[in-house]
């Protein structure tokens, strides 16, 4: 009897109703943690594993020489309906060791518990020693064909499709720190292109705090938790950070970004990308340009409001993986732009008097635009986060054809730390064979054996040239689109430990990023510096920093020392002339609203029509709404996405109230600490204090019949960003145009100009 029929009847019948069911149950808001629903009782019948949620992926099913399989992506998953061995052997128990009797010691020769537990015991791998806190997504780039002017690359070409990996990332914290902390962000993207990954390794920073990649490990060192202590995790607010960039004054400009909101990001969806460093590129005719990379969010650039952060670091510290993984399944795909500073290639490779070498300083976009060259969509979610977001690789150093660097002293210590640290997280030189970091382009390197080694290498003559394997691999041309190592001159000069005299200038920068910032900015770097310094335990540590702040500006620095209770100093250097940036500030532009979470708190008792309506617009508007009651379960035929001990104001990016709910039966200060003083209030305590946060954080606030009554209690009617009205559609089509512009700062006027 054929033994695969009736397994293929089983999965086909399983699929069958996997689908049906999912389709009649799946809720209206993402979140689900498995493809199909579960059943009370434990499933007893075999059948093949579930098919992936919708919105997950898998990387290619190429070969280790990056051959493709024409095998699904799930092929790489586990396979068939039963528990076996790593080597396919089928297990009718892994419950319980094998002993000695019931009651005896575990034999030496249970192959399975052994197995089992030996794997377990080295699932670990050595985290990242930065942006060892990330998380990832598989999409597609699209070239829009606007730099075939100044660069072969191909994967530039107009319409060419190429798959992408891209990691997001914190710097400073471990793997099991929170997403919202005050800190850079890393932005890097893998392109699988036809000639060869390219990786684009950016942050959400332009610049770095150093200028020269040997004081790399001091500044890390510097702002990880003390070695004795190990403490505070994943923050720079402790004394060795402050101490470091207040010594080494080329960090100030990156610290005035870090200090900023840019600091907090909204979401990754929210968030800029910058290559960092200038790149060479070089076009079929062999002429060159210098270039900056920057990625531009569809849903523009926006932050986390201070205390919105400090919440959500305790109550959701995976705030930003959810709302990244939320969005791709809700289909509200994350989307930004590709884009190119291109400045000329000279001998001395600045630009309006700006060193292009020097990593801690941005070329403004007024002097250089920032010109489109491609789109990005993140569409699909790791099918297994630590094959594919932990394990994959990125380098500086892998280029296609059309891309080469420049002599940056920070990218050029970078082109050697990558490969390097790779040897010890992923277990040796093999690690371009793991699925997720497989080249898309077919690979002939010579390069043999080694830890891991999944490829079978045909020939016996791994070396150039050869006559034994025919020749093979021949060296390519211009023809064969071979990579290009530009041949840049290099002057001639002596060998020194020394930076140009271009680098010298720390400040210039740092004051232009200041005054281009609009006043609710000025108020919130302020706060971040006064709260950043508060927290050193030294007072030399905190007056060193107020003298680099005096030559940035003497408001800033005021403002800072009157928070820290100390005079505030001259400056020891003239400050510059500078022409503020408009394109540094978030503020001041409207924006899609595209998966944006709106809380809708419901009264059992009050508009629930009202509450159906709005619900439907919000999804018609491509936002999420979140049903938020007094109970769980269904309110009015809705499903309940939140309940008033479970919410918090810092989930919802705009909060709607349809009516004004009394206090619960949990509205307990014994049960729930946010009840407070349930018998004070008529509407639920837990719902006064989501609008009162809500009004706090300059978020829009919107409420119709009862709901007004809410707001009133709360005290925020009549006050900027707060929309009040008879009908709940209507009231929803406000608010949405104040979320465009992210938040109310009006709210707050700002005291420096």
């Amino acid at each position: 009897m054929d033994a695969s029929k009736p397994a293929k009847a089983v999965k086909d019948a399983v699929e069958a109703a996997t689908e049906k069911l999912t389709e009649a149950l799946r809720p209206d808001v993402p979140g689900a943690p498995g493809s199909a629903p579960p059943t009370v009782e434990e499933p007893t019948t075999p059948h093949d594993p579930l098919p992936p949620k919708k919105e997950q992926g898998a990387p290619e099913t190429r070969t280790p020489t990056g051959a493709e399989t024409g095998a699904p992506a799930i092929a790489n998953g586990q396979q068939g309906a039963y528990l076996t061995t790593s080597q396919g052997t089928r297990l009718r128990d892994t419950d319980h060791s094998l002993k000695a009797g019931p009651r005896g010691p575990i034999l030496l020769q249970d192959h399975h518990f052994r197995e089992k537990i030996t794997h377990f015991d080295h699932e670990r791998i050595p985290e990242r020693v930065v942006h060892a806190r990330g998380t990832g997504a598989h999409g597609v780039f699209t070239g829009y064909g606007t730099a075939a002017g100044i660069t072969k690359a191909g994967f530039l070409k107009q319409g060419r499709e190429t798959p992408v990996f891209v990691r997001f990332s914190t710097v400073l914290g471990f793997r099991g720190s929170a997403d919202t902390v005050r800190d850079t962000r890393g932005f890097a993207t893998k392109f699988y292109t036809d000639e060869g990954t390219f990786d684009l390794v950016a942050n959400n920073m332009p610049v770095f705090f150093i200028q020269d990649a040997i004081k790399f490990p001091d500044i890390i060192h510097a702002g990880k938790p003390h070695p004795d202590r190990e403490i505070p995790q994943a923050q720079s607010a402790h004394d060795t950070f402050w101490d470091f960039v207040s010594l080494h004054t080329e960090a100030q400009h990156h610290t005035m970004w870090n200090m900023s909101d840019r600091g907090i990001p909204r979401s990754y969806r929210m968030m800029e990308g910058f290559g960092v460093h200038t790149f060479r590129l070089v076009n079929e005719a062999g002429e060159t340009v210098l270039v900056k990379f920057h990625w531009k969010p569809k849903l523009g650039v926006h932050s986390l409001a201070w205390e919105e952060a400090q919440l959500l670091n305790g109550i959701d510290p995976d705030f930003h993986r959810r709302d990244l993984y939320d969005a791709i399944e809700a289909g509200a795909y994350p989307e930004w732009e590709l884009g190119l500073q291109v400045l000329p290639d000279t001998p001395e490779e600045t630009f309006a008097g700006i060193d292009l070498l020097d990593p801690t300083k941005i070329v403004p976009e007024e002097l250089a635009p920032v010109q489109p060259v491609g789109r990005l969509v993140l569409n699909r979610t790791p099918t297994n986060f630590f094959a594919e977001s932990e394990q994959v690789a990125f380098h500086v150093g892998h280029l296609p054809p059309g891309i080469d660097v420049t002599n940056d002293p920070l990218l050029q210590g970078r082109l050697f730390s990558y490969v390097d640290t790779q040897l010890t997280r992923l277990g040796g030189p093999n690690f371009s064979q793991i699925p997720i970091n497989r080249p898309h382009a077919p690979v002939n390197d010579m390069l043999r054996d080694g830890f891991h080694q999944h490829a079978v290498h045909a020939g016996v003559a791994p070396y150039r040239p050869n006559s034994l394997d025919g020749g093979n691999p021949f060296p390519a041309g211009d023809a064969e689109n071979a990579f290009v190592d530009v041949p840049v001159t290099v002057a001639e000069a002596p060998k020194v430990r020394a930076n140009p005299a271009s680098f010298d200038d720390h400040f210039s920068q740092a004051r232009l990023f200041w005054l281009s910032m609009s006043p609710v900015e000025k108020e919130h770097i302020i706060r971040a510096y006064t709260f950043e310094l508060g927290k050193c335990y030294h007072q030399a540590i905190k007056e060193r920093q107020l003298r680099c702040l005096a030559n940035i500006d003497p408001v800033l620095c005021a403002q800072v020392a009157a928070g820290l209770g100390l005079p505030a100093p001259e400056p020891t250097v003239p400050l510059a002339d500078v022409t503020p940036s408009p394109a540094l500030s978030q503020v001041g532009r409207v924006w899609p609203a595209d998966g944006r979470m709106v809380g809708i708190v419901v009264d059992p008792d009050g508009d629930l029509d009202g509450v159906g309506a709005v619900r439907e617009a919000v999804f018609a508007a491509g936002m999420v709404p979140l049903l938020v009651a007094p109970h769980g379960g269904m309110v009015g035929g809705l499903p309940v996405q939140r309940t008033f001990a479970t919410a918090r104001s810092v989930e919802f990016d705009a909060l709607l109230l349809a009516g004004a709910p009394a206090p619960a039966p949990d509205a307990l200060p014994a049960r729930d600490a946010k009840a407070g003083t349930a018998d004070a209030v008529t509407v639920d305590p837990r719902v006064l204090l989501m609008v009162e946060e809500t009004w706090r954080h300059a978020k829009a606030i919107g409420g119709w019949g009862a709901g007004e009554a809410a707001l009133r209690q709360a005290g925020v009617t009549g006050t900027p960003g707060v929309v009040t009205g008879d009908g709940a559609v209507d009231v929803l089509t406000e608010v949405k145009q104040l979320m465009a512009a992210h938040r109310t700062w009006e709210r707050f006027p700002a005291s420096v100009a």
